[in-house]
């Protein structure tokens, strides 16, 4: 990924896009070619050197039967949002400004592992649903459902575990901008209903030092 000096993300930023609760596409080469699979996972530090993504595939879904080549790779997406040249205050002053795309984004690469354990699948399945319920009034668990039935379900997924071996991660949030202009980015993006892609863009403005 090309990633200049001003847009390279900060550990804080990368930390929040393995943790945040959300989903990565998963891409492999297989000898069918390039495979990708959107899927939801959660973060392991603990597992590996530098921890690990984990999540599951519906049996049916040859990727996991597929040998991959060398590294996998998984596609981690933050908040994204288009930035209109009328938002920067520069626009007045002499008009060279044009439009562009902000975004944050992982490449998360390693090695994939395959789980094709019961254990380890209901495991991160309770993980994974945890996660995701923890924001509820009246959060579901695995063990609302019958017993016989999660069996069931757990037979027909099969387990993905991407032990990471490296990160490039990109933070493209008007950094590279005037005070001003990304004084206006965050009221346009703010105005739009874009809170998140704001907040982002307010965070990662260049600090004094």
């Amino acid at each position: 990924m090309y990633i200049p000096a001003h847009f390279a993300a900060v550990p804080e930023t990368v930390r929040h896009l393995l943790t945040r609760p959300g989903a990565a596409n998963l891409v492999t080469a297989t000898p069918q070619g390039l495979v990708a699979t959107l899927l939801p996972f959660v973060y392991d530090p603990d597992a590996g050197e530098y921890g690990a993504l984990q999540g599951h595939l519906a049996r049916s879904n040859t990727q996991w039967s597929e040998p991959a080549a060398g590294e996998a790779l998984a596609i981690i997406q933050g908040a994204d949002a288009y930035v209109s040249p009328s938002w920067y205050a520069s626009k007045a002053e002499h008009g060279r400004v044009v439009p562009t795309w902000n975004y944050t984004t992982a490449h998360v690469y390693g090695r994939l592992v395959i789980h094709d354990d019961p254990v380890w699948l209901d495991r991160q399945v309770r993980r994974l649903t945890g996660v995701h319920e923890s924001g509820f009034d009246h959060p579901w668990d695995v063990d609302d459902a019958p017993e016989r039935y999660i069996a069931g379900q757990l037979r027909a997924i099969v387990g993905v575990e991407l032990v990471i071996t490296r990160i490039e991660a990109k933070a493209k949030l008007s950094q590279n901008r005037p005070e001003a202009d990304i004084d206006g980015v965050v009221e346009g993006l703010a105005a739009r209903g874009q809170a998140e892609a704001a907040a982002d863009v307010d965070q990662a403005r260049p600090r004094p030092n």
